[in-house]
């Protein structure tokens, strides 16, 4: 999975972050996920502990979005056969299916085709009735895949506050806040163009606390912010966006219908089922270290924030493990996920794990390896999944402290050959980093 996996494994520490990664990524993939979560048996489908009777229902179709959604529809194909009548999912990462149509879409921003794409997803959802079950398969990576703007809002617009926003340092629930309130089919209005259909939630969290109302910018579950709470964002990060102000506003006093709120009648005959989240992979990250003999621990699946800041906080988790043998005795193997941020003031290239990475090598311990991932391959707009890096990988502070400031931690780590490079992984449940301590 890791590219140049021979070069990057320069001694048995970073051997054993590489494998930890690998074996995080592996564990939340839909093939593992679903195969596990998901079984029929004759007319029987089961997810988790809910049971769904496929003889109750004229059509069973499955609908959604986000980064894995079309491994998660190929998986659901396989389980169903015939019963599967059909269905769309928008994706970056497409993977050809026989019963479900798999559109394409972009991300981070949204684009021409994601509408297209999203308007497929809503057509087949206005067409269910109280004898369809619907599948919405919602991963990662929806919110910008399944746009659908508010037509007094449109494309560019949506465009532009997304640019800004991720580039402002909010964080994701911020984030989309705006984003359902732009939209015709986030904050629980899937759901709502579904009703009365039967809907099954299959979820791939990315999102920090598992916030239903955040992953994808939830689609088919109630939404307790509001316009005001949307505007609020856009003044507090100093948004210029005129189209989305006005849109924002004429919520505000009334003239836009709210989304969905909880004790809507939409969701009376919906049901939310979280396949794999954070956990999914910090337990198969700690399984590998343990079977290496290391001792481990799990400082947060929850961490947030700026990526310089969490990368100077592992850094002392690392010099505290090296000199007093706390919080755990070496070798150790210490692990976090969450989902970290970065404020964009210079032109460089990287995302939030490769900053993560070169701040915390700046002053590594001899004998530590830290390495990152943003688990779907991708790290912010980087074509690399994150880095790895030691306390021989920063051989000039002063240039690295530069590439911080100009965020072009990707550049400065490209050069030392500490860049982690996956591809596509076809999975989403935010970033795995790991502290390996000899």
């Amino acid at each position: 999975m890791i590219r140049d996996y021979d070069t990057l494994a320069r001694s048995p520490a970073h051997d054993c972050a590489l494998d930890c990664l690998e074996a995080g990524i592996e564990a939340a993939q839909p093939r593992t996920v679903v195969a596990e979560t998901v079984q029929r048996t004759g007319e029987q489908l089961r997810i988790d502990d809910a049971v769904y009777d496929l003889e109750a229902y004229e059509r069973v179709v499955v609908l959604g979005g986000g980064k894995a959604a079309a491994q998660v529809a190929r998986e659901l194909e396989a389980i169903l056969g015939d019963a599967l009548t059909g269905g769309v999912v928008v994706t970056d990462d497409p993977e050809a299916c026989d019963r479900v149509t798999v559109r394409e879409g972009d991300h981070p921003v949204p684009s021409q085709r994601g509408v297209e794409g999203a308007e497929a997803v809503l057509e087949q959802a206005r067409a269910a009735d109280e004898s369809t079950l619907v599948l919405a398969v919602i991963t990662g990576g929806g919110s910008a895949l399944l746009p659908a703007p508010a037509e007094a809002v449109g494309l560019e617009a949506l465009q532009s506050v997304t640019d800004a926003l991720l580039s402002s340092g909010a964080t994701i629930d911020e984030i989309n806040a705006v984003r359902k309130h732009c939209s015709r089919l986030k904050g629980g209005r899937l759901a709502a163009a579904a009703a009365p259909a039967t809907v099954a939630t299959l979820v791939f969290s990315d999102v920090v606390g598992d916030d239903l109302s955040v992953i994808a910018s939830g689609p088919t579950v109630p939404d307790e912010t509001t316009f005001a709470d949307a505007l609020a964002v856009l003044d507090r990060y100093d948004i210029d966006a005129p189209a989305v102000r006005d849109y924002l506003t004429a919520g505000v006093d009334g003239d836009v219908s709210e989304t969905p709120s909880p004790g809507d009648p939409a969701f009376d005959r919906v049901s939310t089922h979280i396949l794999a989240d954070a956990w999914t992979a910090l337990e198969a990250a700690r399984s590998t270290a343990r079977e290496r003999g290391y001792e481990t621990m799990v400082l947060s699946s929850r961490l947030r924030g700026e990526a310089r800041e969490a990368g100077l906080a592992h850094l002392a988790v690392a010099e505290e493990v090296v000199a007093t043998g706390n919080p755990v005795e070496p070798p150790a193997v210490v692990l976090s996920g969450g989902e970290l941020t970065v404020t964009v003031r210079g032109d460089g290239e990287g995302g939030p794990n490769q900053e993560f990475a070169l701040a915390g090598a700046i002053d590594l311990p001899p004998g530590a390896v830290l390495a990152a991932v943003d688990t779907d391959g991708r790290d912010g707009a980087s074509d690399a999944a994150g880095a790895i890096v030691d306390s021989e990988t920063v051989t000039d502070t002063a240039a690295a402290r530069d590439a911080l400031d100009d965020n072009d931690a990707g550049g400065y780590l490209a050069g030392r050959d500490a860049r982690i490079v996956t591809g596509r992984t076809g999975t989403n449940v935010n970033d795995l980093r790991v502290l390996v301590v000899d």
